[in-house]
């Protein structure tokens, strides 16, 4: 049994730099200011997928990430890593997108890539934390859905085993597909890159990125070889309605961020003794820090 896998991935502002020029005076996030990084739960998705390859032969694994230009570095990534392909959404359009928007780009996108099995993406992203998009995009698409997933045990005869990391325990699911899965970040960590997919896909562009070449080498090569042509949609290539796209299909707004650093004021050092720890607890119970 062979799967047609999609997964979302995301790049991200490494939110560990956030600083004053975080933000742009529409609210939107200056990504131009901040260093961009896969995002954490994405890579755990993306091993999730490479497993349930490695365990279908003929099975294909496809990345589809939405954002600037610079965003097709998630693909390479991913091909790296072992998958087959991507695709990039990428246009102005897109620009300053909630998760309604988003979702729906996605979804559009997804729709147009066609005959898939499975949809995999993290839980959520390190710069919303919202953990809506993948549960929109099943909606969108009318499928169903299964979240918080900590491994997929198998895949066979049209559905999927799921296990799932709740906050008080675990849960055994199956589910027809096709299927949304957003992935914990719990989950397997992504395998470290391959060395021969390197000096395979390092040259792997988008049409945009290459606009920037001039140089008759480079056009032979990519003739010669189509794998190292990334794909990019925009608006029109996935069919969108630009009023649901990017800031105008977008009911969220952000008016201001803050970053807020915790510093101690008051310590107490403990020698680790019985009395001490009994006294401390007593302290924290007579001032309702605990019970």
């Amino acid at each position: 049994m062979s799967l047609k896998i999609i997964v979302l991935a995301k790049q991200v502002p490494d939110t560990r730099n956030v600083g004053k020029d975080a933000m742009k005076a529409d609210g939107t996030v200056n990504r131009a200011a901040l260093p961009a990084i896969f995002n954490p739960e994405d890579l755990n998705a993306l091993e999730q997928a490479l497993q349930l390859k490695d365990q279908h032969p003929g099975s294909t694994v496809s990345l589809l990430t939405m954002g600037p230009p610079r965003a097709a570095d998630i693909i390479r990534e991913g091909l790296f890593r072992g998958a087959d392909g991507g695709v990039l959404l990428t246009d102005r359009a897109f620009a300053g997108a909630d998760t309604l928007a988003t979702s729906y780009a996605l979804a559009c996108a997804v729709r147009k890539l066609k005959n898939y099995d499975i949809i995999i993406g993290g839980r959520q992203a390190i710069d919303g934390d919202t953990a809506q998009v993948g549960p929109q995009v099943a909606e969108k698409l009318k499928i169903p859905q299964i979240t918080y997933a900590e491994k997929i045990i198998k895949a066979d005869n049209d559905k999927v085993t799921v296990k799932r990391r709740l906050e008080r325990g675990i849960e055994i699911v199956e589910c027809k597909t096709p299927v949304v899965i957003t992935v914990n970040g719990s989950a397997d960590d992504c395998r470290p890159r391959n060395a021969r997919l390197i000096q395979k896909y390092k040259y792997a562009k988008t049409i945009s990125e290459r606009q920037n070449q001039d140089n008759d080498y480079f056009d032979k090569l990519y003739e010669s070889r189509p794998y190292l042509n990334l794909t990019e949609w925009s608006v029109s290539d996935v069919d969108a309605d630009l009023n649901q796209v990017g800031l105008a299909g977008s009911p969220t707004k952000v008016k201001s961020i803050e970053n807020v650093v915790f510093q101690a004021k008051e310590s107490k050092q403990l020698s680790g003794s019985d009395n001490e720890i009994d006294e401390l607890m007593k302290e924290l119970i007579v001032n309702h820090t605990i019970g």
